[in-house]
C-alpha cells in the first residue's frame, strides 16, 4: 500500500473542499462567535466565559473579544451570577437565539444534503471511519521533533 500516495490524495481533497461555500460554513460553525452562540444555545442556563474558553481550547482574552463583539450586536448579555457573584454569565438574547437557531437549520440541511447525497451505505461508513480518526488526536501522529 502506498500510504505517501494516499496522504498526497487526501491533501488534495482537502484542498477542494476548503474552497465549497458548504465546507467554510461548516467550519465556521465550529469556531469563533457562531461556535460560542452554540456552544451558549446548548447549555442549561447561563455559562461562563472560561467553560467556553476551555471548549474551544482559546484564551480567556479571545474569549472576552468575542464576548464583546456579541454583546455589541446584540446577541448576548452578560449578568452577575446570583449564588457566586464573583462569576459573570452569558446568555443569548432572543436574537442571539433566533440568529443561533438559522444558522443551526441551515448547517443541519446541508449535512443531510451531503450524507443523503452519499446514499446510506456510504454515509454510514463515512461516519464510521471519521469516528475512528477523530480517536485519534493529530498529535499521535507527528513525531518528537515536529511538534
Amino acid at each position: 500500500m502506498d500510504y505517501q500516495a494516499l496522504a498526497r490524495e487526501y491533501m488534495v481533497i482537502l484542498h477542494k473542499m476548503r474552497k465549497r461555500k458548504s465546507d467554510k460554513q461548516i467550519n465556521e460553525s465550529m469556531r469563533g462567535e457562531q461556535f460560542v452562540l452554540s456552544y451558549i444555545s446548548n447549555q442549561d442556563g447561563g455559562v461562563i466565559p472560561s467553560d467556553i474558553s476551555a471548549v474551544m481550547g482559546i484564551s480567556t482574552a479571545r474569549i472576552t473579544a468575542a464576548l464583546n463583539s456579541l454583546e455589541s450586536k446584540g446577541l448576548i448579555t452578560r449578568r452577575i451570577d446570583e449564588s457566586d457573584r464573583r462569576k459573570i454569565l452569558v446568555e443569548l438574547t432572543d436574537e442571539g437565539r433566533t440568529k443561533e437557531a438559522a444558522h443551526a437549520k441551515g448547517i443541519m440541511r446541508v449535512l443531510v444534503r451531503m450524507l443523503e447525497n452519499l446514499g446510506e451505505a456510504d454515509a454510514i461508513e463515512f461516519l464510521r471511519i471519521l469516528k475512528k480518526v477523530a480517536e485519534h488526536p493529530p498529535e499521535e501522529y507527528f513525531e518528537d521533533d515536529m511538534q
